[in-house]
């Protein structure tokens, strides 16, 4: 490495760990707070359950909630408990109360007799989750734009007015890169203004940022809706949410009719959050999620059953499932925090790169539902896995050659498949 691109790399790297300061602790949930916090589920009277309906669309003025939460104070008085914030899950027929056990009481004690209680649906542990990534200041080069075709591909979509919803940490709104592309901002951790934070804001340059502005980079999907849903916060390189926080902003994406969501986190097995993946898949919404290199399965989300999991390129994935593919996630160039750009590590931008490409092909076939897109994109990748581990690689080519059963931008992978014809 030159002196000079040395010297580049250290101020990249200065800029990424300025831009990635935590926020003030009292604004930020507390990961020793949370393990005596719990979730509790008070069922929707089927009267009252509209899938349809936001949070503030009608649905919290209905006397019915007003019932439930009178069932959630005397179901805290019983048990020890102290409510400290609710959410509808209407896609799932329940609300949602976060609640913290008092005392010295065991945890799976207290769990337990609330699953016994009829008036409750379910109760679970609160968990934790965090974002996939480091940064890793290498070489000025935008790996999909080669490997993808990107400018030849975007003569053809763009995303235009695909809804992407990403679940992360927050996104800087007016970045010169960003500004315009976000659609919704949402901040689902806190009741303080919405942040700018590092993670997050990588992540929505990688699928969204602008083309042709003479600035920065081009996103995959630049044509695209992003909704930048805050459900995680940053601490110091990473962000970290919990089951809690992803569950309202999944809940509101689907509201929102979002049909895409970009989930670059992982954490353990979580029944709420397995049910709106369900009920997402269920509304014909695409998921991907990052696999966690280090954790069998790949970690959740990125091992749930319809969700497509993506492992980055280059890097050893010991964890990552056999249905995995993977996408460009080393030295990935990418907007950050106080108007600037950096370089990214990890398979959270892996998994960026691949929602950009399920908006470019939502655009181009809108009938592909998730299973139809996980197996395109499956097809559409190399035989072999990439690494040691790793999953199969991505030809965006071959894929788009698969949605519009014509061959594009070199799209010799796909060439060979019958239901592919030349043009």
């Amino acid at each position: 490495m030159s002196a000079m691109r040395a010297a580049v790399a250290l101020l990249i790297a200065g800029a990424i760990m300025c831009c990635a300061q935590a926020q003030p602790a009292s604004s930020l949930p507390s990961s020793g707070d949370d393990e005596r916090r719990i979730l509790v589920m008070v069922r929707i009277a089927p009267p009252h359950f509209r899938p349809e309906a936001g949070y503030g669309g009608g649905y919290d003025a209905q006397a019915g909630r007003a019932a439930r939460r009178r069932i959630a104070s005397e179901l805290a008085s019983k048990y020890g408990l102290v409510v400290e914030s609710d959410w509808p899950m209407a896609s799932l027929g329940v609300d949602c109360f976060l609640m913290r056990v008092q005392g010295e009481q065991p945890l799976d004690a207290t769990l337990e007799a609330l699953a016994r209680d009829k008036r409750t649906a379910w109760a679970q542990p609160l968990n934790n989750f965090h974002t996939l990534s480091h940064n890793d200041p290498l070489f000025a080069l935008q790996p999909a734009a080669a490997a993808w075709h990107l400018a030849e591909v975007h003569t053809l979509a763009t995303g235009r007015n695909v809804s992407v919803a990403e679940l992360d940490s927050g996104v800087e709104l007016d970045h010169p890169d960003l500004a315009g592309q976000i659609s919704v901002a949402e901040n689902f951790v806190d009741q303080g203004p919405y942040p700018a934070e590092m993670h997050g804001t990588a992540v929505a340059g990688i699928i969204a940022a602008r083309a042709d502005n003479g600035i920065g980079i081009a996103g995959v999907a630049p044509g695209a809706h992003l909704m930048a849903l805050r459900a995680c916060w940053q601490v110091d390189a990473t962000a970290n949410c919990n089951s809690f926080t992803l569950a309202k902003a999944l809940q509101f994406a689907l509201a929102r009719g979002a049909t895409v969501i970009n989930m670059s986190v992982t954490g353990p097995q979580d029944k709420l959050l397995n049910l709106l993946l369900d009920a997402a898949l269920v509304q014909g919404v695409t998921v991907v999620g990052a696999v966690d290199p280090q954790t069998a399965g790949g970690g959740f989300p990125a091992s749930h059953p319809g969700v497509i999991a993506v492992a980055s390129e280059n890097s050893d994935n010991a964890g990552a499932p056999a249905a995995a593919v993977a996408a460009p996630g080393r030295d990935v160039p990418t907007t950050l925090p106080q108007a600037r750009w950096g370089f990214v590590d990890g398979s959270s931008f892996a998994a960026a790169h691949v929602s950009g490409l399920v908006a470019l092909l939502q655009q181009i076939s809108p009938s592909l539902g998730p299973e139809q897109m996980r197996s395109l994109l499956l097809m559409a990748s190399s035989s072999e896995r990439v690494g040691q581990y790793g999953g199969r690689r991505i030809d965006a080519c071959a894929a788009i050659a698969r949605a519009t059963k014509a061959c594009f931008c070199g799209c010799a992978a796909a060439a060979t498949d019958k239901t592919v014809s030349q043009r």
